[in-house]
């Protein structure tokens, strides 16, 4: 009987991909979402760092939300009671993966 290979588990923390470990790039489970997040975020890929989300809890709504802050990754709108903010500094990929593609790209420099 031939073994298959299963695709890792992933989650999604506002709009980017993440293995079951919360890591983009995992040596435990052979995941690499770099190149999908960069894309999404409009980025060309290269080869950096990964980014790996803060340690989070799922609500009862289904959405993650970072421990530090008990922010959510999206914005949820309570009628007639404002807006619940995400938290950028938890789930700011954008700001993050343009931080890690500079030093990248210094390194690759030296």
């Amino acid at each position: 009987m031939a073994e298959t290979e299963t695709a890792p588990t992933t989650v999604e923390i506002n709009d980017a991909i993440f293995c079951q470990h919360f890591k983009e790039v995992c040596s435990d489970c052979g995941y690499d979402g770099r190149e999908e997040n960069d894309a999404f975020f409009g980025f060309d890929f290269i080869d950096r760092e990964g980014i790996e989300a803060p340690a989070a809890i799922v609500n009862k709504d289904g959405n993650y939300q970072c421990k530090k802050h008990a922010l959510t990754g999206k914005s949820i709108i309570l009628f007639g009671f404002g807006t619940l903010s995400q938290c950028n500094q938890c789930y700011g990929w954008k700001k993050q993966i343009t931080r890690l593609r500079t030093q990248a790209k210094k390194a690759g420099k030296k």
